[in-house]
């Protein structure tokens, strides 16, 4: 009975707590339907008040959209409205436009009709008239019309000359203002000093018994001396002196120092003329190349081959005319870079050009090319620039000049050749060139007399008066110019004068 009891007290319990919890269970099943009921219908009232909010919204845009829309249409209305006025306008003085074309076509078509009818009534008046004045004047028309025309010529022709007088003119006096202002301001930059040199130098004795050492037992030493140097040594009756000459400026400088050792150090004789001859041949080949140098630092020139700045430094014992060939060039160069900044030409091309415009003088050569051939050849040789080997070659117009900078040195060349005190010509060649001068210009006609003043440099022609007029003078003048060009060299320029008067006498009784 107990066992029994322990069963079933305990699957009472077990019954109970099941039927307990079920209906828990139960109970919080319903509580929680029910607020999901009540969450679902908040959730649709708050969709639907949204969906009202948003209809509202809708409706709202559409009246605005509407109203927008209605505004565009009416203004859109108006505007049509405004063009077509415009339209109507338009065409409206486009036809009174054309009404008014058409009008004025009418009155050109008649004053045309009007015109061409007078053109015919003045033609038949012209033929009138002109068969008339070819009975009056005895010319046909083409003989009057050929008259007028040779008149209107001359008339021009003569107009024209003068204008070209004029501004000839004009231009000379400001061609040569310029001119002048830019050569004076070349010129003041430099200060070359004047050196004249000649083909013999004298070299001072101590007294009357050297010369008999210089000639030696049977002229031995004079010979051995003269051998080797290249030189004629002259013993005449000048006391305590003897003269050097040659026509090489190097070979008389070495005939000149090795003497004076000689004479100073009283050895000589053969051996010691040799060893003295050797030496100073080595030190006037070393100062050859330092004067070279010497002329290049001074104008700030650099990159110049070995070749060229010996052909330079030869220079120094060359010259021409009596003027020191290496200055010459020195002055050259510092003449055409002063010109080349004035113009605006290449300075240093000008500058290099000049110095070595001469350079053919101290290049030792047999050929027969003269020296500006020569100076072209050994400049494109060295590699110098073609303006410069054109410069060269074209500073006494042996080739043409293909530059402004070879222009530039002709012109510094000309300058410092023709500067006072720069060259000296002998009295033949003076001569000479006046003469030429005045029989150039005694070769053209109308000339009366000639005469070459200023060494030279201006020529005065007296013409006659009856075949020559001032325009003519003035053409003779150019001409007289062209052929003094063509057929002389000289230096600088000659100005060509021509002098045309008429005098008229009468005398009062």
């Amino acid at each position: 009975m107990r066992i029994a009891l322990f069963v079933i007290i305990p699957l009472i319990g077990l019954i109970l707590g099941w039927i307990i919890r079920w209906l828990y269970a139960r109970f919080q099943l319903s509580s929680s339907e029910q607020k999901a009921e009540r969450v679902i219908q908040e959730a649709l009232k708050e969709a639907e008040a949204k969906k009202k909010e948003a209809l509202l919204e809708a409706k709202e845009r559409i009246i605005r959209e509407r109203n927008q829309l209605d505004r565009e249409t009416r203004e859109r209305r108006v505007e049509q409205q405004r063009l077509e006025r415009r339209l109507m306008q338009k065409e409206e003085n486009l036809e009174k436009r054309l009404e008014s074309v058409e009008h004025q076509e009418r009155s050109v078509i008649n004053r045309e009709r009007g015109l061409l009818d007078k053109e015919k009534e003045l033609d038949l008046e012209q033929e009138k008239w002109t068969k008339e004045l070819e009975h009056i004047s005895g010319l046909t028309a083409a003989e009057a019309k050929k008259l007028l025309i040779q008149s209107l010529e001359n008339e021009a022709m003569h107009e024209a000359q003068v204008k070209i007088n004029l501004i000839e003119q004009e231009a000379q006096i400001t061609a040569d203002r310029k001119a002048r202002d830019i050569v004076v301001s070349t010129i003041q930059r430099i200060a070359t000093d004047v050196s004249s040199e000649v083909t013999v130098s004298t070299v001072s004795l101590p007294n009357d018994e050297m010369k008999g050492r210089i000639i030696g037992r049977e002229g031995r030493n004079i010979r051995t001396l003269e051998t080797l140097t290249g030189v004629d040594i002259i013993i005449d009756d000048t006391p305590e002196a003897v003269v050097i000459s040659c026509f090489d400026p190097i070979r008389k400088e070495i005939a000149r120092v090795s003497l004076e050792r000689l004479i100073s150090d009283g050895r000589i004789h053969p051996a010691r003329i040799e060893e003295i001859v050797q030496k100073v041949t080595k030190e006037v080949s070393q100062t050859i190349y330092e004067e070279g140098e010497k002329v290049l630092f001074e104008l700030g020139i650099h990159n110049m081959t070995p070749e060229g700045t010996r052909a330079l430094g030869r220079l120094h014992f060359r010259t021409s005319y009596g003027q020191n060939v290496l200055s010459h060039s020195k002055e050259v160069a510092l003449v055409a870079g002063a010109l080349a900044a004035e113009i605006g030409a290449d300075i240093e091309t000008c500058k290099r050009a000049a110095l070595l415009h001469d350079i053919g003088k101290g290049v030792e050569t047999e050929g027969d090319g003269n020296h500006a051939e020569i100076g072209m050849d050994l400049a494109r040789k060295m590699g110098e620039d073609p303006r410069v080997v054109n410069a060269v070659g074209a500073h006494h117009n042996d080739v043409e000049p293909s530059s402004l900078e070879a222009v530039v040195v002709q012109i510094a060349d000309a300058i410092s050749a023709s500067r006072p005190g720069a060259r000296r010509e002998t009295l033949d060649n003076y001569l000479k060139r006046l003469e030429n001068l005045e029989k150039i210009a005694e070769g053209f006609q109308g000339v009366d007399k000639v005469y070459a003043i200023q060494a030279g440099r201006e020529v005065r022609i007296m013409v006659n008066n009856d075949e020559v007029n001032d325009d003519g003078a003035k053409i003779l003048a150019k001409n007289i110019a062209k052929k003094i060009e063509s057929e002389l060299k000289y230096p600088g320029r000659i100005k060509v004068m021509i002098i045309r008067e008429t005098r008229i006498v009468e005398y009062a009784r």
